[in-house]
């Protein structure tokens, strides 16, 4: 019984996207990537607070909606998986870079079109 117990569970958790405790992966939320359950924050996001130094508790005041149970899921996760996670982080990176060049180019173009 148990057995069956524990197998119907596994199911249930794998057909709505979770892929650990408190941690779910649906394609179109969060881009597929891991993000808490009931939200849009990412395991990327808490695991950047906390390479930042910030402790779980500090981490909670960024995000007063999650429980410390979260932050700690998200943390556990990003343990097991580093390379992925990691992968995510060097993703954003590029992104922010490519953001901020664009961004820069952009209002050169317009300073310059302005002045005349």
């Amino acid at each position: 019984m148990k057995e069956a117990m524990a197998k119907t569970m596994e199911s249930w958790a794998k057909d709505r996207g979770y892929v650990y405790p408190h941690i779910r992966k649906v394609e179109g939320i969060c881009a597929g990537r891991p993000c808490i359950d009931g939200t849009r924050v990412r395991v990327v996001n808490v695991v950047f607070f906390h390479q930042e130094g910030y402790t779980p508790e500090q981490i909670l005041e960024k995000y007063p909606d999650l429980t410390l149970a979260q932050v700690h899921a998200a943390l556990t996760y990003y343990y097991d998986n580093p390379e992925e996670i990691d992968a995510y982080i060097a993703e954003d990176e590029v992104w922010d870079e490519r953001f901020e060049r664009d961004k820069a180019e952009f209002l050169s173009k317009r300073r310059a079109s302005t002045s005349r």
